[in-house]
């Protein structure tokens, strides 16, 4: 996938103003517009052009793109950053709040003024479906707007759960058609056995009302790390575990990491390196609990000396053992 420069599309200095940006896409739609345009690439650009402005006139969006830095050029290969739209605050609420949510590599269309037009992978990338901007815009109310961030957590804070003081960043456009952001702290605590993209509402710390009215809600949806020892899946986690061969063969006990902390597992005998034992209830909290499965993995120990060669060569010439013998035909 390959990085697009928006700025340049427009032919914009990146400290232009909303007006700036605004008379750059008009000038270019009358230039690439495919209805009139003599241009002999001009319904590429045009899309081009539509998809820049989709984010260069939104002061989310264009605040988010801003944080990716200046160094990168059109054409380079690209991938979001793992922590993209963390520390911001966006409007409406998030897709698991009641919009749909599609992943992040489907096609997204928008409306730049000039119809709907397919945007690039880049741009569904950054601001598709999977994206915090996904249910950006709903949530209105009679009184204030509900917004939504994201909150990154680890496996252990998702299990014990957690509280947190969170600084988050909400672009504001000035008077002056430039963009600022401001911070703002907020104080939230995360419940033990929170999953991936759960939501946790803070009652009235949204968008403040005008007039009196009922301030909006603010969304905070839950994005837990990648763990270095377990994979995760929506409440079940996974380890790999390290056995030697006379454990997967004789059977044995073992202390097995959890995030409860140790346990003590049976390892049957003649067991296989890849096979997976259950541990019931050991993953995420919740109703009903998680599991913990552990992937087994036959570690052979190095014929560094010569007592261990000695018994690789006993074990060769004394057990008839041919380990290819199911795939012969």
């Amino acid at each position: 996938m390959e990085f697009r420069d928006y700025y340049k599309i427009l032919g914009v200095e990146r400290s232009a103003t909303a007006d700036q940006i605004k008379t750059a896409y008009r000038r270019l739609a009358r230039k690439f517009h495919p209805d009139v345009s003599k241009e002999p690439n001009a319904e590429a650009r045009f899309k081009e052009m539509q998809e820049a402005y989709e984010v260069l006139r939104d002061p989310e969006k264009r605040a988010a793109y801003d944080q990716l830095g200046s160094e990168w050029k059109s054409g380079q290969s690209f991938r979001p950053p793992p922590d993209w739209g963390s520390g911001f605050e966006f409007s409406g609420r998030p897709a698991g709040a009641g919009a749909g949510a599609g992943g992040a590599g489907r096609r997204y269309t928008a409306s730049s003024g000039a119809g709907e037009e397919d945007f690039s992978d880049f741009f569904a990338s950054l601001f598709g479906g999977g994206s915090p901007f996904a249910g950006a815009g709903a949530g209105r109310r009679a009184g204030g707007r509900d917004h939504h961030a994201r909150v990154d957590i680890t496996l252990e804070e998702a299990y014990r759960g957690t509280a947190r003081m969170l600084e988050l960043k909400r672009p504001e456009v000035r008077p002056d058609g430039s963009m600022e952001l401001r911070s703002h702290t907020v104080r939230v605590a995360i419940p033990a056995g929170v999953t991936e993209g759960q939501l946790v509402r803070l009652a009235g710390q949204g968008e403040p009302a005008s007039g009196g009215g009922t301030a909006g809600d603010l969304y905070l949806e839950t994005h837990i790390l990648p763990d270095k020892h377990y994979a995760l899946d929506n409440r079940d986690v996974t380890i790999t575990f390290p056995v030697a061969p006379w454990e997967a063969a004789l059977g044995a006990s073992v202390t097995v990491p959890t995030l409860g902390g140790p346990v003590e597992m049976r390892i049957p005998a003649g067991a296989q390196s890849g096979q997976k034992l259950r541990l019931r209830g050991r993953g995420l909290p919740g109703q009903p609990a998680g599991d913990e499965y552990v992937q087994l993995k036959v570690v052979l120990p190095p014929a560094d000396s010569p007592q261990a060669k000695a018994l690789y060569e006993e074990m060769r010439s004394k057990l008839d053992f041919d380990p290819r013998a199911s795939e012969a035909r």
